[in-house]
């Protein structure tokens, strides 16, 4: 099953990507890719979605060609291997610091030669057809996404060494967490998360990454400097933004017209 984010980051697109966090049947996949998206992240760090409800999003999302992502709850290579073998195309770890903490990650998340994941053979990867072992392994290197959020100022410091980790595909940061982390909560066109951006950005263009950006909705100017730096993934926002955001403008719109009617 190809990776079409993969192949889309390699063009130079632009990729636009909606988190999950309350949806919990299949058909949330083909529905995100009919809103415009081209990916999909399952929030398992801020959510109660287990492993079985993110790996029949996942199956269902790739056969619509939507890309599906797994934010995996934290560092634990089970969690890592378990989202991958589940149907995720790429696992997002958020909170990472270091580039020992991406070295144990890339590990957990790649075959060998380059990391130890346990190989698990057919499965929704291989569409459940029978391939030799070495290309199973070939083809999930090469396709499987390592996404490193960064979300504090020491990640951001170590931008560059973590950029240079082989086997890391993206380093994602994570515009909310980082300003509150900076003491900034909310000001996301503070002069400082600016310089993190750009910090980030440089990082990534010496060692091929790409850059990602979370956490900026509703801001067409701030969204068109970060492409200009570089950015080519954006999450635009949530299931549960979304669905707010809709519900409350045609909620409000009724009630302005039931104010309105004579009484």
């Amino acid at each position: 099953m190809e990776n079409n984010l993969k192949k889309r980051l390699a063009a130079g697109e632009v990729s636009l990507c909606m988190g999950l966090r309350q949806a919990r049947t299949v058909d949330i996949g083909p529905l995100v890719g009919a809103a415009g998206f081209d990916c999909l992240y399952v929030d398992m760090e801020h959510s109660p979605i287990g492993f079985e409800t993110a790996s029949a999003i996942c199956i269902t999302a790739v056969t619509y060609g939507v890309t599906p992502l797994v934010r995996v709850p934290g560092h634990q290579a089970q969690d890592i291997s378990r989202a991958l073998d589940g149907g995720a195309q790429g696992v997002i770890l958020p909170h990472v610091n270091t580039p020992d903490q991406a070295r144990a990650i890339v590990t957990a998340a790649k075959y060998p030669p380059i990391g130890h994941r346990s190989v698990m053979g057919a499965g929704p990867a291989t569409a459940y057809k029978a391939m030799p072992l070495a290309k199973v392994n070939e083809s999930g290197n090469a396709d499987t996404m390592v996404i490193i959020m960064l979300e504090t100022p020491e990640g951001i410091a170590n931008a560059d060494a973590i950029a240079a980790t082989p086997g890391v595909d993206m380093l994602l940061i994570g515009s909310n967490d980082l300003c509150t982390e900076m003491g900034i909560p909310g000001q996301l066109r503070h002069p400082s998360l600016l310089e993190a951006y750009q910090t980030v950005a440089a990082a990534c263009a010496r060692h091929g990454v790409a850059l990602g950006i979370g956490g900026i909705r509703g801001d067409a100017e701030l969204q068109t400097q970060l492409i200009g730096l570089g950015a080519r993934f954006l999450i635009a926002g949530s299931d549960t933004t979304y669905l707010a955001a809709a519900a409350g403008k045609d909620a409000a719109a009724l009630r302005e017209l039931i104010a309105a009617m004579p009484k």
